[in-house]
C-alpha cells in the first residue's frame, strides 16, 4: 500500500541535537565582523571575548560572583576540567542514567582512579535523588541528551552541602531553570541550545569552586589545557577572556549573535518557553498515537530539549533496523535530519526541540512520522 506524504513539510529540517540548528534569523552574514586574522590577545579579540562572558552571564543570570570562562574542547573539556582539578579532595559520587554520565563515571574511575558511590539508572528513568550523599563532591547530568530525561529542578541538592556538585549541563542551559545556588561548577556547549559552533566549552565557577581550586592540588599531573590555578590562585584571566588555548574568533562571533539573538527573544525564559512549546507540540502526537512513546517514563523528567522517542508495536521484530529505517526515510525525504537515537542509546528517534527550531516546524514534522511509519511498517 503507497501512503501518500504530507502537504506541509518543515522550513528546517535540521533536528540534530548537536551540533544544532542556527537561530532562525541567522545567515552567514552575522559573522561579517568577526575580527580574523587578528589575535585574540588584541584589544578588539579581548573585547569579543570578554562581550560573550558578560552576555552569557545576562543571559542565563548568572550571579555576579560566579566566574565563566571559555575553554577548549566543548563541553567535554569542561567537564574534564572541573573533575581532574577539583576531584580528589574528599569522597565522590557519580550519576549517571545516559551515556554521556556513564563517561564521566569512567574518566574517575578508570583515569583518575578515584573510589566513588555511583547511583544509576536505565535509559528513562532517574536514579533515587534523594539518596545522594552532598557531603561527597557530586557529579551528574542535568539534562540526559541521550536519553531525554532530565532533573527536574535542582531542590534534590540541599543548601548545606559539603561537597561540590559538578553539573553537565550542555543541553540544559538556555532551556531549563538552572538552579544557580544549588550548582559550584556548571559546563555547557555552544553548540546546543543556541546552535553555535563546536569546539569551545563554557565553564562556571560558583564561589565555594574557586575555593576548593585555592585550596587543594590533586596528587595528579594535569595538562596545560587543565590548569586553571597559579601558585595557589586562580587564574583569573581564564574568566575575562584571556583564554587557556587560542579560540576561533569566528566561533566568538556566531555565539555573540546567538546570545543577541536570545535576548531579542526574551532571552533564557523566551527561549526556555519555546522549547517548552515545541516539546508540547510533540506530546500532543504521541498523546494521540499508539505506537510511540517517550523514553523518559515521568513526564516531569521529560527533556524539552533532547527529546527521544521509542516505537512500542508488536509488529516491529527488529526495532534497531526499524528506527534507522523510519530515520532514513525521513532523511531521503528532507524532512528531518539525523534524528535517528544516539549509537549507545535504545533504538528510536531523538528530535532536537531547542529555542532555535520553530514549533511550526515541529508540528509539521509530525505528519512525517506518521507516513515514515506506516510506509516501513506495511514495506
Amino acid at each position: 500500500m503507497t501512503y501518500p506524504k504530507p502537504d506541509t513539510r518543515p522550513q528546517n529540517p535540521r533536528f540534530s541535537s548537536g551540533p544544532c540548528a542556527k537561530p532562525p534569523t541567522w545567515s552567514v552574514t552575522a559573522l561579517i565582523d568577526a575580527p580574523l586574522g587578528r589575535s585574540h590577545r588584541a584589544a578588539i579579540g579581548k573585547d569579543k571575548l570578554k562581550a560573550a562572558i558578560e552576555t552569557t552571564r545576562e543571559v542565563l543570570g548568572v550571579p555576579a560572583d560566579y566566574k565563566i570562562g571559555i575553554v577548549p574542547a566543548s563541553d567535554t573539556g569542561a567537564v574534564e576540567m572541573a573533575m581532574w582539578s577539583m576531584l580528589g579532595a574528599r569522597g565522590v559520587t557519580m550519576l549517571s542514567w545516559e551515556s554521556f554520565g556513564a563517561g564521566w563515571v569512567t574518566d574517575v574511575t578508570k583515569q583518575l582512579k578515584l573510589d566513588v558511590t555511583h547511583h544509576h539508572a536505565e535509559y528513562g528513568q532517574l536514579p533515587d535523588l534523594s539518596s545522594i550523599n552532598f557531603d561527597d563532591d557530586v557529579v551528574f547530568t542535568w539534562n540526559g541528551t541521550t536519553s531525554g530525561v532530565r532533573v527536574p529542578n535542582g531542590d534534590f541538592i540541599p543548601a548545606d552541602r559539603e561537597g561540590l556538585t559538578i553539573c553537565d549541563a550542555t543541553s540544559a542551559a538556555f532551556a531549563q531553570d538552572l538552579a544557580w545556588d544549588k550548582l559550584d561548577v556548571t559546563t555547557f556547549s555552544w553548540q546546543k541550545v543556541l546552535g553555535g559552533e563546536a569546539a569551545h566549552g563554557v565553564l562556571i565557577l560558583s564561589p565555594r569552586a574557586v575555593a576548593r581550586l585555592e585550596s587543594y592540588t590533586p596528587p595528579w599531573p594535569l595538562p596545560k589545557i587543565f590548569r586553571l590555578t597559579k601558585a595557589g590562585k586562580l587564574i583569573d584571566g581564564i574568566f575575562t577572556g584571556a583564554t587557556i588555548n587560542t579560540p576561533s574568533m569566528l566561533c566568538v562571533e556566531d555565539y555573540l549573535f546567538a546570545l543577541d539573538w536570545a535576548k531579542s527573544v526574551g532571552g533564557q525564559k523566551g527561549l526556555q518557553a519555546r522549547a517548552d512549546a515545541n516539546l508540547a507540540a510533540i506530546e500532543d502526537f504521541v498523546d494521540t498515537t499508539l505506537w510511540i512513546d517517550f523514553l523518559a517514563e515521568e513526564a516531569e523528567t521529560r527533556s524539552n530539549t533532547s527529546v527521544c522517542l521509542k516505537f512500542v508495536d508488536d509488529r516491529i521484530t527488529d526495532g534497531a533496523a526499524f528506527a534507522k529505517a523510519i530515520a532514513k526515510r525521513l532523511d531521503d525525504a528532507g524532512v528531518a535530519f539525523d534524528i535517528g537515537a544516539y549509537r549507545d542509546a535504545p533504538a528510536g528517534l531523538r528530535i532536537w526541540c531547542g529555542g532555535t527550531v520553530e514549533t511550526s516546524d515541529i508540528a509539521a514534522l509530525m505528519p512525517w512520522i506518521d507516513w515514515a511509519f506506516n510506509a516501513e511498517i506495511s514495506a
